[in-house]
């Protein structure tokens, strides 16, 4: 999941001067601090900060010290890092409704920002849900195996649920599936009741750059896995674009 979610940080279309963030917010943990970046940052950066902020009255202004600057130039593609220990989740009880608001407030007062959050396997239900409900587009992500299909379909049945009763609607809801398994694309959106907006290719190669910080030199930016989370970004921006024309003006964000 967190690696579908970095293939999007770093290829989310940027027209000039816009930016997009990935903010890390599995209740579970984050993953790319000792992840893809190794272990390799300046400071503690990151999520946890945020609890803090939040009961201080700072939440907004802090949010922006605590990004990360991944792109190779520029400052247009940043990470918010996320919990470095499950147990500070519970900080976090009253700041995710905030956050929430946060995120679907960027765009409205700075319209160049696309927000993109990894919620993990847990982050959808519970006290982080208002992440979800105020998403343009909410993805799940699934291998198309029975195992992968027959763990995914309550999920998306719960949120269905939720979002079509304290959400944006469950027309949010889209499938990423990793090729790794014997269904068709056709087969998995007939079995989970939902359009397969992104389908990405097992790469075993280029997800340990991603997941584990592997050097992939130069045919990584050349993968498959990111030549497909390119055309995938270019169909979720589709999905999104056309939900936006059906709900109220401010209710955006992007969840995972």
């Amino acid at each position: 999941m967190t690696t579908t979610a970095l293939a999007l940080l770093l290829t989310w279309p940027l027209e000039a001067g816009r930016r997009v963030i990935l903010a890390e917010c599995d209740p579970d943990g984050g993953a790319v601090l000792a992840g893809a970046l190794a272990g390799r940052t300046p400071g503690p950066y990151g999520l946890r900060n945020l609890a803090v902020a939040d009961r201080q009255g700072q939440l907004g202004e802090a949010f922006w010290r605590q990004l990360i600057d991944l792109s190779d130039e520029g400052t247009d593609r940043l990470l918010l890092p996320g919990l470095t220990d499950p147990a500070q989740a519970s900080s976090l009880v009253y700041t995710w409704e905030k956050l929430a608001a946060l995120f679907a407030g960027i765009e409205r007062t700075d319209p160049s920002h696309d927000v993109v959050v990894d919620l993990g396997r847990s982050g959808s239900f519970g006290a982080s849900a208002p992440l979800v409900r105020k998403a343009d587009a909410v993805l799940v992500v699934v291998r198309p195996t029975l195992r992968g299909i027959h763990a995914a379909q309550p999920r998306v049945r719960a949120l269905r649920t939720d979002l079509d009763q304290a959400g944006t609607g469950a027309d949010s809801l889209g499938i990423v599936v990793v090729d790794n398994g014997t269904y068709s694309v056709s087969e998995v959106a007939e079995q989970l009741g939902a359009p397969v907006v992104m389908r990405l290719p097992h790469s075993p190669q280029a997800a340990a750059v991603l997941s584990d910080g592997k050097d992939g030199g130069r045919a990584f930016k050349r993968s498959d896995l990111l030549r497909a989370s390119r055309s995938g970004a270019d169909q979720i921006l589709q999905l999104i674009r056309g939900r936006r024309a059906r709900l109220t003006p401010g209710e955006h964000a992007y969840a995972r």
